[in-house]
């Protein structure tokens, strides 16, 4: 990818997740839509709620990524430490926020706003706010760190607030063309002549099954239109080679996932 598109990692944190109680909705969103930013999502990691585990992961991921987000942990529970390890990781004390803390005090009624819902108030010291139209509890931004919430419409809104405020590149654009009946190890070495011709683009293949049929969507990522539109073309060639029909985009309403090939 061109330098002059910046980079970004996700840390999804949360033993839920973990565990498989949660299954996470909130990786292809973000990748989406920070990949029409032009900020092309590099890694993702799904870490547990242990402060030392966070705390380190934070500090070895904001040194190598231009931004570094993450989700859930920001709650009113015990296990919802994310905001303070946040605090820990840049060395700074966490407290109440002088905006957060007396917006939440005046939504509750007296009495209401108790120890639990203070920790939603409570951040690193420096923190901007992420605000959202459905909770009153906002996300926060620490340098080039983000920490919003890890329920998915609170998260969304989080984002759909901060995106016009990141600075991105050029967008990432995408191109696929798919096919039934060919196993994608007969098309592998094609592939791979046509990645070495596009160094700038992430070239992928992807089978898919249904019942009775398979076959591989082959898909073309990048900052730059016109060589995706290439590639694509070139990999169509490639298709039609073998004596079978290329069609334009992803294959609809796949019933099954991914896997090797048959």
């Amino acid at each position: 990818m061109p330098a002059n598109n910046p980079t970004a990692c996700l840390l999804v944190i949360g033993n839920e997740v973990l565990s498989g109680r949660t299954r996470d909705a909130n990786i292809q969103f973000l990748a989406t839509g920070l990949g029409n930013l032009g900020i092309p999502l590099r890694e993702v990691r799904i870490i547990p709620d242990v402060r030392e585990t966070i705390v380190d992961t934070v500090n070895e991921v904001r040194r190598t990524f231009d931004y570094v987000f993450t989700t859930g942990g920001i709650g009113p529970t015990h296990d919802d430490i994310t905001s303070e390890c946040v605090a820990a990781a840049f060395g700074v004390p966490w407290e109440h926020h002088p905006v957060a803390w007396p917006r939440m005090e005046a939504a509750y009624k007296p009495g209401e706003f108790n120890t639990a819902r203070q920790r939603m108030a409570t951040m690193p010291r420096g923190a901007t706010l992420i605000e959202n139209d459905i909770s009153v509890a906002p996300g926060f931004q620490l340098e080039n760190v983000y920490v919003m919430a890890g329920v998915p419409r609170i998260m969304q809104s989080m984002f759909t607030w901060l995106a016009p405020r990141l600075q991105g590149g050029a967008k990432i654009e995408m191109r696929a063309v798919h096919v039934f009946g060919l196993p994608e190890g007969v098309l592998a070495e094609g592939l791979e002549a046509v990645q070495a011709r596009h160094p700038d683009l992430d070239i992928g293949s992807y089978p898919f099954y249904r019942t009775g049929s398979h076959g591989v969507t082959l898909v073309a990522k990048g900052p730059d239109a016109a060589a995706a539109d290439r590639a694509i073309a070139e990999v169509t060639e490639l298709i039609a080679g073998f004596g079978k029909v290329p069609i334009p985009g992803e294959p609809p309403e796949l019933s099954a996932g991914e896997g090797p090939e048959e």
